[in-house]
């Protein structure tokens, strides 16, 4: 029906002045669909994987398909993640538009309830993708976690996964005679208002060995020749330190656990950017977004990448992003311009704006798209 409209107006003037009422009239009551598919998008593509896994008749004849000329070489997963793609262009269709149309033109007005329809929908489409992979996500943990503390109710409407993965802990024990330092695993569990402290027994099943409210965390980053004032402070400990292979420190103090005590923790982890990542996530609620944004590099995406952890972001080719951290062994921690989600991903899918012109440009329009989207 969207294209019905749009193609007929195309066939009585083949220069088109306006298309903002078509854009609002379905953005705003037809348009239903995208939310459904967005929000059911995870389900998809894990049972088309599932398929492909378990049923060689079924693999067999989409490679088939997909050798097509019609296919164009592309797999299937390409064709299902079209509409996603296409619904988060919208926006920015949409903002050209109204960049181009006169302030002082009847149309501007018209434009801009457009543009405010459409954001809206992304809005929808993104909200709803999210909390459907966040609540499986908090099912999924919850069934994997088993309490040798205290337990707690985990799965909350209001709680998700911010970042998970396995630390090194550097224990100091204090024996008879001497102190000698030992390190540990530990699965951390960081939820958005919540820390689980696991010790992981399979790649499904964890113990729950402490756990403390987000706000109840202090991280600092540190280095191995600055280690006197951590919890580790005896010399044969730093050599210890030093000739790790965990050689990235940070420090954790949790000011009350699930015990009402604080504890310290000095913390490892094998690359530079897994350093800067937990940093990054277990300090969030502090950094106070009170940054700048006119002061920040841009970049542009020229390959597509998928998040794969839930502290990453998804990026089309062609997305702005503005970059917060730049660590050297090559991942940008950023915000995606077209709707202000925040992530981190590789460097390589990415290239630095330059232009200055092109850089205000791109301020003006995250000004509009984001100013709509708190307004809707």
């Amino acid at each position: 029906r969207f294209f019905k409209e749009l193609e007929a107006r195309h066939q009585n003037n083949i220069f088109i002045d306006d298309i903002s009422d078509i854009v609002e009239k379905h953005t705003s009551s037809t348009f239903d669909p995208y939310v459904k598919y967005c929000t059911n998008e995870v389900y998809q593509q894990r049972t088309l994987q599932k398929l492909l896994a378990t049923n060689p008749a079924f693999k067999e004849v989409l490679s088939r398909i997909e050798s097509h000329e019609d296919c164009r070489n592309l797999p299937m997963i390409s064709f299902l993640i079209l509409p996603m793609q296409r619904v988060t262009r919208l926006p920015l269709l949409m903002d050209t538009i109204c960049q181009k149309t006169p302030k002082d033109s009847p149309r501007y007005e018209n434009c801009k309830q457009a543009l405010k329809e459409v954001s809206k929908l992304v809005r929808l489409c993104n909200e709803g993708a999210r909390k459907m992979e966040r609540t499986e996500m908090m099912y999924t943990i919850n069934s994997q976690l088993e309490f040798k503390i205290k337990p707690f109710p985990l799965v909350s409407s209001s709680r998700w996964l911010v970042k998970r993965g396995e630390l090194t802990a550097y224990v100091e024990d204090t024996g008879l005679f001497s102190k000698r330092t030992s390190k540990q695993q530990v699965y951390f569990f960081l939820f958005n208002d919540v820390l689980i402290i696991t010790k992981k027994k399979s790649e499904e099943s964890y113990n729950v060995t402490d756990y403390s409210l987000r706000d109840q965390l202090v991280v600092q980053q540190c280095d191995s020749e600055d280690l006197t004032s951590s919890p580790v402070k005896n010399t044969s400990a730093m050599l210890y330190l030093r000739q790790s292979s965990a050689a990235h420190l940070f420090r954790l103090a949790v000011l009350s656990n699930h015990a009402g005590e604080k504890v310290e923790m000095l913390l490892g982890t094998e690359t530079q950017s897994d350093r800067a990542r937990w940093i990054t996530a277990l300090g969030q609620d502090r950094d106070g977004q009170k940054t700048d944004r006119t002061t920040l590099t841009q970049v542009e995406i020229i390959r597509t990448y998928t998040a794969k952890q839930p502290d990453e972001l998804s990026l089309q080719v062609a997305d702005v992003v503005l970059v917060y951290q730049k660590v050297n062994d090559g991942w940008y921690e950023g915000e995606r311009l077209r709707d202000g989600e925040r992530g981190w991903f590789p460097t390589e899918c990415a290239k630095e704006i330059t232009c200055r012109a092109t850089i205000d440009k791109n301020m003006e329009r995250m000004g509009r798209l984001l100013g709509l989207e708190t307004n809707v």
